[in-house]
């Protein structure tokens, strides 16, 4: 139940009226922030759909001025691909020999995927907090605002979710892991494994196990795909905004990268964007 500010002031303790005023700050705060994004989203669109600010100003009952300032600042619509308040990076981790600690079982380019999604959130207005999921890879998937990141192989509980995705998927067989397109039979098989500085990864948003919404999931084949999901997400996050809102789809992209370096030097799409209901 709500708590009234007539209800937080009779509270004796300060330091517990204090906690509870910062919750409550924080919860308004993240509510305020999902509607200033909802307007400006409104007001694009209306732009989008050739309306002078001066129309907008009349149908919406504010000044021509201040629609130019709404739509040139306040959260970017865009940003709801990643979530409406603080974010959860929850990164899959492995261990590996003489490593017990479990946030030291997550590879380099799993960290620089993390600090690329990190620094997208933060341009966008957007806290993350950052969470190792260390083997067998138990992750819980029903919460607000998460993206996971890693393979099937380290979270196998995602990949039995993935399994929901009638449109793209991974697949295993004697050759190994692969990337498969379930519309259309083809199979992508990371071209690293035969020694060519290039992987392939899958994007989308996942439904959450207990039906109460949905998550964003990124993967790779091998560590530089799913740094090069990351990549792509950075790059042609507006992109993917117009095509599927807050929809859920799914998407295979390719990435190559500087093998001494181990840097993503060029990502793009594998596959068209597909959505729950059809391409986009």
């Amino acid at each position: 139940m709500a708590i009234s500010p007539h209800d937080l002031a009779g509270i004796q303790d300060p330091g517990e009226r204090a906690r509870t005023a910062s919750d409550l700050i924080d919860e308004h705060q993240a509510a305020v922030n999902e509607l200033s994004r909802l307007r400006r989203e409104a007001l694009d669109e209306m732009v989008s759909q050739g309306m002078t600010h001066a129309q907008i100003a009349q149908v919406v009952g504010m000044t021509r001025a201040r629609v130019g300032q709404l739509l040139s600042s306040g959260p970017r619509p865009e940003r709801v691909m990643l979530g409406t308040g603080p974010l959860t990076v929850a990164v899959g981790g492995k261990f590996e020999a003489g490593k017990k600690d479990p946030y030291a079982v997550v590879s380099a380019e799993m960290l620089a995927a993390y600090e690329k999604l990190s620094n997208l959130a933060r341009g966008l207005g957007l806290k993350t907090e950052y969470e190792v999921v260390p083997p067998p890879g138990m992750v819980d998937l029903n919460r607000t605002n998460l993206v996971v990141v890693g393979s099937p192989r380290i979270l196998p509980f995602v990949g039995q979710v993935l399994a929901s995705d009638p449109k793209l998927g991974f697949g295993k067989d004697d050759g190994g892991v692969y990337l498969v397109n379930h519309q259309t039979g083809e199979e992508f098989r990371s071209p690293s494994d035969s020694g060519e500085p290039v992987d392939y990864g899958y994007i989308g948003r996942l439904p959450r196990p207990d039906g109460r919404g949905t998550f964003l999931y990124l993967a790779g084949i091998h560590a530089m795909g799913t740094l090069g999901v990351a990549q792509y997400l950075e790059d042609h996050l507006d992109e993917l905004y117009r095509e599927v809102k807050n929809r859920r789809f799914s998407l295979l992209v390719s990435c190559t990268y500087d093998r001494a370096k181990r840097a993503v030097t060029k990502v793009g799409a594998l596959t068209p964007i597909y959505r729950s209901e059809g391409v986009a």
